[in-house]
């Protein structure tokens, strides 16, 4: 297994929802983004962000509507929007293709990396248990990805027993959230979050983690 998608693997069955957009270039080779519809098995719909290299285009059609797999990365930046920064969530693809058929879980995302906030549990006003994890997945070149999850119930009591610095395994799906934001006394935007919706999650042990760090070295 590339050593790269280890610690960071997400897999999206998805509708294509917009046009190609340049985003930038890096060592001379140009990113594209676009967004893609992910049904939920509640059938309701995530729009989220896909960034691909012009490497991966040749051949692929990606026109609106197409229906396709992204293999990849969940992957994190700041950009400057609004007067302040504003961490981005992009998913970088490894690899796209058609999907044929849907499998039965059509958007999976695991992830290995280290608590960077202090863990905030709440309750929602009908009684809902709710943890907010802030994790840090390391990259490649002494990088970092930032990534919110959220738990829920039992996981999200298990938070509760979690600090920074600690490292922990997830395993759930990508989601897109609306909220509305307040800009004055009159006027209120709609927003966009993404979070990482954990299913499963697991502390990963000082052995094992010292263990992966060696694997991660060789």
């Amino acid at each position: 297994m590339d050593n790269l998608m280890v610690n960071n693997k997400i897999y999206l069955e998805g509708k294509v929802a917009s046009e190609l957009e340049f985003s930038h270039e890096m060592y001379g080779e140009g990113f594209y983004s676009f967004n893609i519809e992910a049904m939920r098995l509640s059938d309701s719909v995530d729009y989220l962000n896909i960034t691909v290299s012009e490497r991966l285009l040749n051949e692929l059609d990606l026109a609106i509507g197409k229906e396709i797999i992204v293999e990849g990365q969940l992957r994190s930046y700041n950009k400057f929007m609004d007067g302040s920064n504003k961490l981005i969530l992009t998913v970088f693809a490894r690899n796209i293709e058609p999907c044929i058929e849907r499998s039965k879980n059509p958007n999976e995302i695991y992830l290995d990396g280290f608590i960077c906030k202090e863990p905030v549990y709440r309750t929602t006003p009908f009684g809902r248990e709710i943890a907010d994890v802030l994790l840090a997945v390391n990259r490649a070149y002494n990088k970092s990805d930032y990534i919110p999850t959220i738990a829920w119930g039992r996981n999200s009591r298990f938070c509760q027993t979690l600090s920074v610095g600690d490292n922990i395994k997830v395993w759930g799906r990508l989601q897109s959230r609306e909220y509305q934001k307040k800009i004055s006394e009159t006027e209120v935007i709609k927003k966009i979050a993404y979070e990482v919706s954990v299913s499963k999650m697991e502390k990963v042990t000082k052995e094992e983690s010292a263990s992966n760090e060696e694997a991660g070295a060789v």
